[in-house]
């Protein structure tokens, strides 16, 4: 019965508490990559480049926490446990920041694709981030894609 309690408190064997910011926004970077059903490998360099150069990590770091953000999202149900860490772990212009990555890894294999824009118009408001700092994330990700 305590399990069952725990699980609806939001603290089961794997709750939200209980996982580190840095893997629950990898998680959703992942979650990003995998909307379209395709995991590229461009789309798994654009996140170690964003938690190396965003999250400061190293490159052993960054691939410790990708593979363990992988794994994460392979067994995950819903998106909710990781927005909840990231949402109370880090400030309104951080979060909108992580938009902008989620869409930076959602155009790195240079497609559009209207699963992985149904994800980025999902997950926004679930790390409260508005409407409108969701489409200027996308421009800002979009322009630095054609900068590259």
């Amino acid at each position: 019965m305590e399990f069952i309690k725990k699980i609806f408190a939001g603290k089961g064997a794997e709750g939200a508490a209980e996982i580190d910011p840095h893997i629950a926004a990898t998680a959703l970077l992942v979650e990003a990559a995998l909307a379209d059903g395709i995991y590229a490998d461009c789309e798994q360099d654009q996140i170690r480049e964003t938690l190396e150069n965003a999250f400061k990590m190293s490159s052993e770091k960054a691939a410790e926490v990708l593979d363990k953000a992988e794994e994460l999202a392979e067994t995950a149900v819903d998106h909710h446990r990781f927005t909840k860490v990231v949402k109370t772990c880090l400030s309104e212009q951080e979060r909108i920041a992580l938009v902008e990555q989620l869409w930076m890894v959602a155009l790195a294999d240079g497609e559009k694709s209207p699963f992985e824009d149904a994800f980025l118009r999902r997950i926004a408001p679930l790390l409260a981030v508005d409407d409108r700092d969701r489409v200027f994330a996308r421009s800002r990700a979009e322009a630095k894609v054609r900068s590259r």
